[in-house]
């Protein structure tokens, strides 16, 4: 992994090439003033210097991220070698770069002898470094922060998907159970027609295999899911005991959600009030989109009431898996309600949409 990725190479730079043109203006300033005649020189002074500093922040980054971890003897040891070098490197290259553009255009250039230099530019590479490695140790801690968040958040979405999976499973065995017992007693009634039922199911549990292997699809998927089956129970009970109801918008359907979310209520629905009911039944499942959050509504209302039976508090399994669903998929931002509505039930959801 460089030291310095691509997509910062050129944002350095151009932070090098601002902090040189700055200290040059201030540097160009002072040496009018002291009668200087030559304008390019404060330029060269000040980006002779930034610019082997430039190059050698990057060797004490690189160095940081070397010590990392490390006992803090070995790294203040690591440190003590490493600012001499530091300093010598930026004296030399600094100076060598100001004697060859000056060789270059023909003009003496005289600098301080070598112990004042050492002494002069020694001290101040000093803070230089010290700062740099501040800085750089920063830098290191931010990007292991961001590293660990990342992972925390790429586990959290793992178990997350999990445990949709693992609640996923679970409908699938009991609608087809369920399903397998309304169907049983046509059996003795019209074997050709039960044959026919037992066909249609396949193809719908063919269906259900393919969606539980996306753990999340469109509404407009969740729904070709959802007629189909309804379609299987109008043939089980009859259309004149069993009415569908479905409505849902464009822009509902475009909206994602949890595999298999609403196959399970819509079976409760159906095995809960049709199968009890003498008269007719009309199970709803309306869709509709504000903003964005996405309404989804599955209730079922009578023409004759049915007897009275102990209420589960948590509406059966089917309310119980969606609640949890829902909960490992969106927290707190999905609601759950479910009670009576005028003469039947109505379970209404609401979660956001993402298309």
């Amino acid at each position: 992994m460089p030291v310095l990725a691509r997509r910062w190479r050129l944002p350095y730079v151009a932070l090098l090439t601002v902090v040189g043109l700055l200290l040059s203006a201030s540097a160009l300033q002072a040496y009018r003033l002291s009668g200087g005649t030559r304008p390019w020189e404060p330029f060269l002074w000040e980006f002779s210097s930034i610019g082997v500093i430039g190059a050698l922040a990057l060797g004490v980054h690189a160095l940081i991220g070397a010590l990392r971890g490390r006992p803090w003897l070995q790294q203040l040891a690591a440190h003590a070698l490493a600012l001499p070098v530091f300093s010598g490197l930026h004296i030399a290259g600094m100076f060598g770069l100001r004697l060859g553009v000056y060789a270059l255009v023909g003009v003496g250039y005289h600098p301080d002898p070598l112990p004042t230099l050492l002494v002069f530019e020694g001290g101040k590479d000093a803070v230089t470094y010290i700062s740099f490695s501040l800085i750089s140790r920063g830098i290191w801690m931010a990007q292991a922060a961001a590293a660990r968040a990342q992972e925390l958040e790429r586990a959290r979405r793992e178990l997350a998907e999990l445990q949709l999976a693992r609640l996923a499973d679970q409908v699938q065995p009991h609608f087809l159970f369920n399903t397998l017992n309304l169907i049983s007693s046509v059996m003795y009634e019209d074997v050709p027609r039960a044959d026919r039922l037992l066909c249609q199911l396949a193809d719908l549990l063919r269906q259900t295999l393919v969606a539980q292997q996306r753990i999340e699809h469109s509404l407009g998927d969740e729904l070709a899911l959802v007629q189909p089956f309804l379609g299987l129970m109008q043939a089980r009970f009859g259309p004149e005991r069993l009415v569908v109801d479905i409505q849902a918008d464009a822009a509902a359907r475009d909206c994602r959600l949890p595999a298999l979310l609403l196959l399970a209520p819509v079976e409760n629905a159906v095995k809960h009030d049709v199968a009890r009911h003498r008269g007719r039944v009309t199970v709803g499942v309306r869709a509709a989109r504000h903003g964005d959050r996405l309404l989804l509504t599955v209730s079922n209302h009578g023409d004759t009431p049915v007897p009275e039976s102990p209420p589960d508090p948590d509406g059966g399994f089917g309310l119980r898996n969606l609640r949890e669903r829902l909960e490992a998929r969106y927290g707190a931002a999905a609601s759950v309600a479910f009670g009576p509505d005028g003469g039947g039930m109505a379970l209404t959801l609401a979660i956001p949409c993402a298309c």
